[in-house]
């Protein structure tokens, strides 16, 4: 009896050495793949996700040393992780796509390693391959600290079939004012057709703010909502539901123009795929509205996705090497971007032909275009989007008093600033 035990208990010492060495292979296994892996993390987690997946997929064919895994989140998870993250020490992705107001506040709380030294080999990655305002805005205290993806603007579709009957000569110079639309609607309210529905307000309201000589920072740190500027700002949208030209609190804005009720819809350049859906819409795509219709004071509100390279210390020089050579690659290889719907910020893709047709190239091909795509850079613009997103449609749909509701979202943000300090 005592033998058979003894029998037993080498049977299964021999079991548990044999599943040791199986988990130490398999982990082996799994840290080689990682060494060799670019870990991306994006917010591309609607209709464009598939797109980069494509263009990863499509470099990952090319066979480079390192290969990337891409990894969409949804863009609040992904911004609450960094900080963690990077804090931690762990799990930090080799490779991050991240909004450009964001950069300066990430550099301030120093999350980011410039990259000047990694793009050393990399020559063609410079300002002159890029669009400018997408470019510009990685450059901090003379280093540069991300490279532009895409300069996404917020623009106006049209319906050419009520475009042409009611505001005939109004896309002439592809700029449409206020008092056109304004002009346009009050015609078509008699059909049952509405000017424009009120869409996002905080891209709506930083544009004609802008247009209005306003600025959401006076000095780069303190926050300027509670202004004449930003009173009249809204005023003018409230104005035009007070006239009935727009769609109904509540109404579905999108469904609105789709369903061909609309002349014009203010909506983001990366809503094509949505539009194109619609059956028997003749549409067509210009600026934002405008309160002039001089083309040098025009102001389309732009952002634009960076790759920025977060601080990591198990990320070594060759895998630094491995994520500026996918960064170069994009480069020359953003079409696929472009189709769902964005400008590739990379100029390469200019000369294509293929993007030369598509509706949001006229933002790029013109260089007064592009210096009409502004790209609000503060710090703290997150708390300011936060407020606008809040009381925007409130005030216009007459439901806040503006004033108010403007001093209210200063002192929020106020707030805000003095506990991130």
């Amino acid at each position: 009896m005592h033998k058979k035990i003894k029998v037993m208990i080498s049977c299964m010492i021999i079991v548990i050495f044999i599943l040791s060495l199986g988990a130490c292979s398999q982990s082996s296994s799994s840290d080689k793949v990682g060494k060799n892996e670019i870990v991306f993390w994006n917010p591309f987690v609607g209709p464009d996700g598939k797109n980069m997946q494509m263009m990863v997929d499509a470099y990952n064919k090319t066979n480079p040393k390192f290969k990337v895994r891409n990894i969409s989140l949804k863009e609040a998870d992904m911004y609450a992780k960094i900080p963690t993250v990077v804090n931690s020490g762990r799990n930090i992705p080799d490779l991050n796509i991240v909004h450009a107001e964001r950069i300066k506040q990430f550099v301030d709380k120093d999350m980011l390693i410039p990259m000047d030294d990694s793009l050393a080999k990399y020559p063609e990655i410079k300002a002159e391959n890029y669009v400018k305002a997408g470019w510009d805005i990685g450059s901090l205290d003379n280093k540069r600290y991300s490279v532009p993806l895409d300069v996404h603007s917020f623009v106006m579709y049209y319906n050419k079939d009520l475009a042409a009957k009611y505001a005939p000569h109004a896309l002439d110079d592809n700029i449409v004012t206020f008092d056109e639309i304004k002009e346009a609607g009050l015609k078509a309210k008699k059909d049952g057709i509405i000017a424009a529905p009120v869409t996002w307000m905080k891209p709506a309201f930083l544009s004609v703010y802008s247009q209005m000589g306003g600025s959401i920072t006076s000095d780069g740190t303190k926050p300027t909502l509670n202004t004449e500027q930003a009173v009249d700002t809204l005023k003018l949208y409230n104005g035009f539901v007070k006239s009935g030209i727009t769609n109904k609190d509540g109404q579905d804005a999108g469904q609105v123009f789709k369903s061909g009720k609309a002349i014009f819809y203010p909506e983001g350049i990366w809503m094509q795929n949505d539009i194109k859906k619609a059956k028997n819409l003749n549409w067509g795509m210009t600026n934002f509205p405008q309160l002039s219709d001089d083309k040098n004071k025009m102001v389309n509100w732009s952002s634009s996705h960076q790759f920025v390279l977060l601080k990591n210390p198990e990320r070594n020089k060759k895998k630094t090497e491995g994520v500026i050579k996918f960064i170069n690659w994009v480069r020359d290889n953003s079409l696929p971007w472009a189709e769902a719907g964005q400008n590739p910020a990379a100029l390469a893709t200019l000369d294509n032909p293929k993007y030369q047709q598509m509706p949001q190239s006229f933002l790029i091909k013109d260089t007064t275009e592009q210096k009409s795509l502004k790209i609000f850079d503060y710090k703290y613009n997150g708390y300011i989007s936060e407020q606008l997103d809040k009381i925007g449609n409130d005030t216009v749909f007459g439901k806040l008093d503006i004033k108010k509701a403007l001093m209210d979202s200063q002192k929020t943000v106020e707030d805000k600033i003095a506990q991130d300090k």
